[in-house]
């Protein structure tokens, strides 16, 4: 049962309720004025369905599709009657639920501009959707008169319900329709109103990643399209100029609405600007990281795609990006057995030179590098095949030295920070903890890097050199003077102390060309040989080949004048090295050839008879390998000279058989040489050969303490060693045998200790 008190101040609101709708006017007539005006206001509000508008024979509404059937100027006084009754909040709220109730008319629509839609992928329907619901839009929209909040209260309503009615299948036509308008068929009169179409509906705002996603996939087509493979020049300044004038006029409509100066404009894309300039170089740098490893083999062709590479990661942070790469696809197409080691090592020159261009500092080089480093420390060639780099391979006539691609500088292995530097710069951000920003700057040094001590490559070098000078024949002075020139280079980046032996055999050939010279003049003699100080060249393979008849003659008698000439010095033969050139006088022919020692020794025992076992061949000259031996006689098998038959027998054919063809007989008689195959290179024992060699008296020791002690690191193993009699090795050709052992199996390292390898027998 209501109080008093609540019966009073219920009465004093309807009072106060009755007073603002009526007014001033006696009874109730003020009451009844504000329901007439309400009466009218809601149905000028009401949403009605723009189908049913009548048309002219053109198809064009009558009158202003606006207010179609309303009468604006009666109604306004019936709003100014509503406003100030404070009513206005209340129709407002009634007028947006009648648009609720109304909305259908308009899904409807959608229903069908959406299904022809999907049937025909035609976006010409959803422009037409998106004219249609415009229309709408603004067929229901509330009169200026009614203020502005009111107006944005329906706008909201109107868009809030719109978006839900749109279904899945608008976003990828809206979509589609944005695409066309970026590169547009049209008249811009037309794209302009598209454009404030999108801005009525508030569907800019809503599908603003779209509209974007629009514009950064018109970049990567665009970019793909011209990009791809380009590598000549670089490609990013071409690519801003093309955005500003394809780009930035499709960014005006979306992201400078109401701009009405340049100025404000600018200002107004300033910030979107950025964005698709920082898309433009993510999508060169995705790609350029794609192709790094052609562009890397492509060097010095690809300097454009290297430059618009270090470009773009200044702006986008992708270096763990390239890193990853490169690494993946050195692993897959680089590091594998079958690579040739001097291909890896001109593709890790080449990634060097590359990532100094992207990278300065050499952060990426540090981290691409590694596993190459690895790799090619594992490969026995590797060393070869650097000081082959160093001094130009005479292997490949295209080849070319790393001597003179690059400038002399002493070899650079340092491996702390110079603080005093004024040049000092610390680490970039995402080096590594073993990254050193001093490390090699050049590319010798840093092949030479590789490995722990340049002492190998000095070793190495020997044997290369010796090899080089052991090929040269009587006519390549200007060889030795190539050798010479680059030795002197050379000195600069080792020291002259690290290759006096290189100039000792150096002065080797000069004094053998003099001793040879002074020789034929007292007895002149077929014999031209190349006369070396035996201690310091590199170790020759020994052999058991002594040469039969006139060559055992023509040695005597050089030795014998040798000692004439140098009574102090003793004349070691090498009879298996060199080259025999040939003239055998058959009876029906002559054959010229130019072999090797072996090939000669044979075919001399045939002139004492004609007719040869393998074995007997063998015994005369001095027991050689029997597989050698074959080989040997093969040659002359091959020329006709000789005819196995039966096995293993070997008779001289004097006369060319009855079996051979007239011209093949008279081109074995107007033959000027027929060139045997000739041995490759002298059998020289590899650097590390010989180290090991040399170290295999110590092993014993090394065994004994690492099974004493368990693990030793390498300068806990060197100093012991020092105890052992004679022992005179550096650190550094200790880590080598070490090296060598692990290789074989012996040993396992890890952090730096040495163990036995407990699985490996020795």
């Amino acid at each position: 049962m209501a109080t008093d008190a609540m019966k009073s101040q219920v009465a004093a609101k309807w009072q106060e309720a009755f007073q603002r709708l009526n007014g001033d006017s006696p009874g109730i007539s003020g009451l009844m004025k504000f329901s007439e005006a309400w009466a009218i206001s809601v149905q000028f509000l009401y949403p009605w369905d723009i189908s049913s508008v009548p048309v002219d024979v053109d198809g064009r509404p009558y009158g202003e599709i606006l207010y179609i059937g309303k009468d604006l100027e009666a109604a306004r006084p019936a709003f100014n009657v509503v406003n100030r009754s404070k009513k206005l909040p209340a129709l407002l709220e009634t007028f947006l639920d009648d648009v609720r109730k109304n909305f259908y008319l308009v899904e409807n629509e959608i229903t069908q501009y959406m299904a022809r839609y999907e049937e025909h992928q035609s976006t010409d329907e959803i422009r037409g959707l998106i004219s249609r619901l415009v229309e709408w839009y603004r067929a229901w929209a509330p009169p200026p008169d009614l203020g502005a909040a009111v107006f944005q209260s329906y706008t909201l309503n109107f868009q809030t319900r719109l978006f839900s009615a749109l279904p899945p299948s608008f976003t990828g036509g809206f979509k589609n329709l944005c695409a066309t308008l970026l590169s547009p068929p049209s008249a811009e009169d037309a794209i302009v109103a598209v454009w404030r179409d999108f801005d009525i509906l508030g569907l800019i705002e809503r599908y603003e990643t779209i509209i974007a996603s629009v514009g950064y996939e018109y970049i990567e087509e665009y970019v793909l399209r011209t990009c791809t493979g380009e590598w000549g020049k670089p490609m990013l300044d071409d690519l801003r100029i093309w955005m500003s004038e394809k780009v930035v006029p499709w960014l005006l409509h979306v992201y400078a609405r109401g701009a009405t100066t340049p100025d404000e404009a600018r200002t107004m894309l300033q910030g979107v600007g950025s964005r698709f300039d920082f898309h433009i170089n993510k999508t060169l740098c995705d790609l350029r990281t794609r192709e790094i490893f052609d562009v890397i083999i492509d060097y010095p062709d690809s300097m454009g795609a290297l430059q618009d590479l270090r470009d773009c990661m200044q702006r986008v942070d992708q270096r763990a990006d390239l890193v990853a790469a490169l690494r993946k696809q050195n692993q897959k197409r680089l590091l594998n057995p079958g690579a040739d080691t001097k291909l890896i090592l001109q593709q890790y020159v080449s990634t060097i030179k590359c990532l100094r261009i992207v990278d300065p500092p050499g952060v990426l080089l540090f981290k691409v590098a590694d596993p190459i480093r690895r790799y090619l420390r594992d490969r026995p060639d590797t060393i070869r095949s650097i000081v082959a780099n160093l001094v130009g391979d005479d292997d490949d006539e295209n080849g070319e030295s790393l001597v003179d691609d690059v400038d002399a500088v002493p070899i650079q292995q340092h491996d702390f920070d110079d603080y005093s530097d004024p040049n000092w710069e610390p680490e970039p951000i995402d080096a590594g903890p073993e990254f050193r920003a001093n490390k090699p700057s050049d590319v010798i040094s840093t092949l030479v890097s590789i490995y722990d001590s340049k002492d190998l490559f000095v070793k190495e070098l020997q044997v290369l050199l010796a090899q080089r000078l052991l090929m040269i024949t009587k006519d390549g002075s200007d060889r030795v003077e190539k050798e010479r020139k680059n030795i002197e280079i050379l000195k600069i980046r080792f020291g002259e102390s690290a290759l006096q032996v290189c100039e000792v055999m150096l002065r080797d050939m000069t004094d053998s060309k003099r001793i040879n010279t002074h020789v034929q003049a007292q007895k002149s003699s077929r014999l031209q040989p190349t006369i070396i100080s035996r201690h310091f060249w590199p170790a020759l393979e020994s052999s058991d080949l002594v040469m039969p008849g006139q060559f055992h003659k023509l040695q005597e008698d050089y030795a014998h004048e040798f000692n004439v000439f140098k009574p102090d010095k003793k004349l070691k033969w090498l009879p298996h090295l060199g080259t025999v050139q040939l003239e055998l006088e058959l009876e029906d022919r002559k054959v010229q050839a130019d072999v090797p020692p072996l090939e000669a020794a044979f075919i001399e025992l045939f002139s004492d008879k004609p007719v040869w076992t393998l074995d007997e061949l063998i015994v005369a000259v001095g027991s050689v390998n029997r597989s050698a031996a074959i080989k040997a006689l093969s040659t002359w098998v091959d020329l006709g000279v000789l005819k196995e038959d039966p096995e293993n027998t070997f008779n001289l054919l004097e006369k060319a058989e009855e079996g051979q063809s007239a011209a093949a007989a008279a081109r074995e008689r107007d033959t000027a040489k027929l060139v045997a195959p000739i041995a490759d290179i002298p059998a020289l024992s590899g650097t590390q050969l010989q180290q090991a060699e040399q170290m295999r008296v110590y092993w014993k020791f090394i065994e004994g303490m690492l099974t004493n002690l368990g693990g030793l690191p390498l300068d806990r193993i060197q100093t012991m060693l020092k105890f052992a009699p004679g022992y005179d090795k550096t650190i550094e050709q200790l880590a080598s045998f070490l090296e060598a052992a692990r290789r074989e199996g012996h040993l396992v390292v890890r952090d730096g200790v040495w163990r036995l390898n407990p699985g490996h027998e020795a």
